[in-house]
């Protein structure tokens, strides 16, 4: 009996539509904790920052296990990457990916505006738009950061 068979037996019962719904809420619910409690290393750190994310990418990875074998496309160039990510497993791993990352950069915006003691307001109005478009969001961050700290450093 090859490995394949029972992973593709796994794969078959897999509902990427169930595991995008709850992967989202699983996001959400971490987003909102940062928003509520920032500076709380509990929030920042175990939760957003290891645990939601570890979690994520452990399905991304099985994920990517399950069906990039079988999907068309590649990394070579943007039609590849297109033909890959028409494959509805290879595309929820991708917003997996996203969702990880994008919580353990939040998570990380949280843990630096605390120990640079900015204000935590700076830091929620940054959280939004790094969920919804990671870069942006870093962007402001590293912005409204430079700008707080230069007017501390004063």
């Amino acid at each position: 009996m090859s490995i394949n068979f029972p992973l593709e037996r796994m794969r078959q019962k897999v509902d990427p539509a169930t595991i995008f719904s709850a992967a989202n809420k699983i996001a959400m619910a971490g987003w909102l904790a940062m928003v509520v409690a920032p500076r709380a290393r509990f929030v920042t750190w175990w939760i957003c920052g290891l645990g939601i994310p570890g979690l994520l990418a452990s399905l991304y990875a099985l994920l990517m296990v399950w069906y990039a074998p079988h999907a068309e496309g590649g990394f070579g160039s943007l039609a590849a990457v297109a033909a890959m990510f028409r494959d509805d497993g290879v595309l929820l791993a991708g917003w997996l990916h996203y969702l990880a990352f994008d919580m353990f950069i939040g998570a990380w915006m949280c843990r630096r505006a605390a120990a640079e003691q900015l204000n935590a307001w700076a830091v929620r109005l940054c959280l939004p738009p790094t969920f919804l478009a990671g870069p942006v969001g870093l962007l402001l961050f590293l912005g409204l950061r430079g700008l707080l700290t230069r007017g501390i450093a004063r």
